[in-house]
Parts: structure tokens; sequence; C-alpha cells
């Protein structure tokens, strides 16, 4: 059941009738006393809620009606409605725990979308729409490559929230895969067959702003010889990824948030508005609250995109997954380039475990490619001799190896039978594997 709070008459009518086509169940409410009423007697699914009254323009009722309703039901989803010059009213909801916020005049299609949303991640699912999508489905890591669990928790929120048009903000160092992260949240998106449009919005001059994001026509300025589709444009029906958000200048902020709050754009020379159905998925290594604290990152803005946030860790907090990474790149460099899959010792893997990788995995995918280009087969522990100085590592002392695969069984299984007093049933229980399983394994490393 959706609650509809609007002292307008019309509009509730109107927003209870595109629910109700769409198929939900709708009540609604003329005042905040109604609404209060209706909320201490029912557990809504969603409330839709004016932000200004009759009585009230400075928007005060409406924030005052959203604290009662959270201390109510404080896990229901809050949309707010409220005009486009009143957004500061929508974003001091936010702050309060609203949702997410629409603008008068709205999109219908847009609108659906937010509730849509704002429902799936209530109940952390998404629900099938036909037959198809009922059917089970892979998650698709995108060729993301780890085990580390802060990695695979990361994952486990991508393959909950891809099936959504919920706005991501993906946070980390540079380097560390964002946009592969930006790419798994498409291709596991009910958008996956449209395109997937990526911009780096630090590369994009304040002055090529408008051309660049929004296109042109012929004639819009000079040597505009003919149109031009814009990046959004592109990007219709698909996602599109604005990387390095929190380089952007103040100036295009101001326009960016009002094609990701009502999605329309004017290109350049046009005075017709385009309608563009996107999804949006931002990123940065900047420190975005503290640029709201300091007025170089618009507030408004920053609660569009952020509705989730996904924070990367950087690879020192993964150093287990970096033998997976060394061997993916060096099996990947050597295929792209006709060579033979390079060997990799004990010792170099133990090196590259200790490396810092201030770049992350591009830097460490850029030592690998060179080690093999340069190498003869093998991925000696001297080719990484410059990082490891870098570093204050000294390579010239003997490398310990670290433990092979096999080494690790081999200790895991002596350690079962000393603690089980050589009880093969009680050993296997304790590695959690089965007696046949233990029996083999002892087999093969010659244990009698």
């Amino acid at each position: 059941m959706i609650l509809i709070v609007d002292d307008d008459k019309t509009i509730r009518l109107s927003l209870g009738l595109l629910l109700k086509r769409a198929g939900y169940a709708v009540d609604n409410a003329a005042t905040p006393d109604e609404a209060l009423a209706k909320v201490r007697q029912t557990t809504f699914d969603l409330i839709l809620m004016d932000m200004n009254y009759s009585r009230n323009t400075t928007g005060e009722e409406g924030i005052e009606l959203l604290r009662k309703v959270k201390i109510f039901q404080p896990d229901t989803p809050v949309i707010l409605i409220t005009a486009w010059g009143s957004i500061e009213l929508a974003v001091e909801g936010m702050r309060r725990g609203a949702f997410d916020f629409i603008t008068k005049p709205w999109n219908n299609q847009l609108l659906l979308q937010r509730v849509q949303t704002a429902l799936s991640l209530k109940e952390g699912e998404v629900a099938p729409t036909d037959e198809e999508s009922a059917r089970p489905k892979l998650f698709d890591r995108g060729g993301i490559i780890g085990k580390d669990k802060a990695l695979t928790d990361l994952l486990a929120t991508v393959e909950r929230i891809a099936p959504t048009d919920a706005p991501v903000l993906i946070l980390g160092e540079n380097g560390t895969g964002k946009e592969m992260i930006a790419n798994a949240i498409h291709i596991n998106s009910h958008r996956k067959e449209a395109p997937f449009v990526m911009v780096n919005l630090g590369g994009v001059p304040q002055s090529l702003f408008e051309s660049e994001m929004f296109g042109y026509v012929k004639g819009a300025f000079t040597g505009a010889v003919t149109s031009r589709k814009g990046r959004f444009e592109m990007a219709d029906k698909g996602t599109i990824f604005l990387d390095e958000i929190g380089d952007l200048d103040m100036s295009c902020q101001v326009k960016l948030l009002r094609v990701l709050q009502q999605h329309t754009f004017e290109p350049l020379g046009d005075s017709r508005p385009k309608k563009v159905d996107i999804r949006a998925v931002c990123a940065t290594n900047a420190d975005l609250p503290a640029m709201v604290a300091d007025r170089t990152f618009r507030e408004d803005l920053y609660y569009r995109i952020n509705l989730i946030t996904l924070r990367l860790p950087p690879l020192r907090e993964r150093r287990d997954d970096i033998p997976l990474l060394v061997r993916h790149f060096a099996k990947e460099t050597a295929r792209s380039m006709g060579l033979a899959v390079p060997e990799i010792p004990g010792e170099t893997m133990e090196l590259l475990t200790r490396l810092p990788y201030p770049g992350n995995i591009r830097q460490l995918k850029n030592m690998v490619e060179r080690a093999v280009l340069i190498g003869d087969g093998t991925l000696r522990r001297e080719l990484f001799s410059d990082q490891a100085e870098a570093s204050g590592i000294d390579i010239s002392a003997p490398a310990v190896a670290s433990p092979t695969l096999d080494d690790v069984e081999r200790n895991a299984i002596a350690e079962a039978l000393e603690k089980s007093g050589g009880n093969l049933t009680s050993a296997a229980r304790y590695l959690g594997i089965t007696r046949q399983t233990l029996y083999r394994r002892m087999e093969k490393y010659g244990f009698k």
C-alpha cells in the first residue's frame, strides 16, 4: 500500500491513477494531521509526500511531518515531492531520512521507476516482472577477479541493486576498478542490451561540457557543420557512467543535476527539450562530503547521485587477491602478445604481495605486463627491482617463498590427524570433507 500526501486534490488523483494503473494499492491524505492518523493505523510500503501545504509554504510543516512519519514507520521509504525551486527542502528531507525526491512537474515513467526502486531495495530483492525474469539467473562479474571478503560483499550488493534503477556512487582510490564495478551493475541490469556510456568528467573542459554531454544541432556555433548526439542521448535506455564527478566545475554541476533530476536536456542550438531514459552511475576518488562542506560540490547533486554508495577497497587491503591478479594479467598479456605463459617463482609472488601499490590494480597490471614483455619466460624477482627499491624492500636478501596450496593442504591434514589422534572420521569432520576425500588426499601426500 502506497500513501500519497498532498493538499492538492488534483495531484492526489493523478498520482493515485498513475500508481493504480501500475498495479499498486493506494491511499491518500490531504493534510499532515490526516497523514499521521493513517500512519499510526496502517504500515505502508511507501509514502509519497509533498513538502509544502496550504498553511505553510516554507516547508517547515513538511519537514515536521517527515520527522513524525519516520518515528512511527522508520523502515518505510519516503519519496518527497517538491518544486524545482525548492530543492533545498528536499535536501533537508534527505538529511532527515527521506529515501528520494522528485520535482514538479514530474515524469511519470521516472516516478514509477523510483517507486519500484524504493520498494525493491526495501524488500532486499527485485520482484520479477514476467516469467523470463522469474527464472534463476547467474550473476556476471564482468571480469572482476578476487576472493577477498570486502570485494565479495561489495559484489553481493551489486547483485542486489543492479536490477533496480537506483543511482549509484562508487568511491575508491585511482586504479581500484571503479569502471569494472559500474560495468557489472550495467550487465546485470534490465538495461544490459542498451548502451553503457563512459564519461571521464575530469577530462571534459567547462567550455565543452554542454556540447559533449547534451550534443548540438547543425549551425549551433561556428564549426558545427553537422548535428551531433551528446553522451546522454547516446546512453538512452542504458547506463551512463560519470567518472571523476568530483572534478566537475560548480556551474556544470547545476546542468548535470537538472538532467539527472528531470531526465530532459536541450542540445545546443535547439530549444526543444529531449527526454532521456538513463541510469546514472557515478564515481570519484574525492571526499565529496568534505567538498560539500567546503561548498565546492553541490549538496543537492550529492544526494541525487548517492542513493547507493559502494566503497572499493584498495589493493593493499586485498593482498590475498594479488596472486590471482598476477596470474591473470600474466596469462592475458602472454596470449595477447603471442608468447608462452610465463612461470612465476614463489619468491617473485612473495615480493609482489608485499608491495604497497599506490596505483592499485592498474599499477599491478602495468608492472606484470612490462615484466612479461621484457622477461625470458619467467617472472624473475629482479624484473620488479625498481618497484621494490622505491618501496624500501631489499631484494638482494634471500626471499622466503610463499607456501604453495599443496603445502597448506598437507599441513592442514597433518594438524587434523594430530588433533583427532589419527581417527580419520574425526579428522575429516574437522576439515569439513568426507572420509573418502581425506583418504585420497592422504595417499597424495604420502601419509601412512
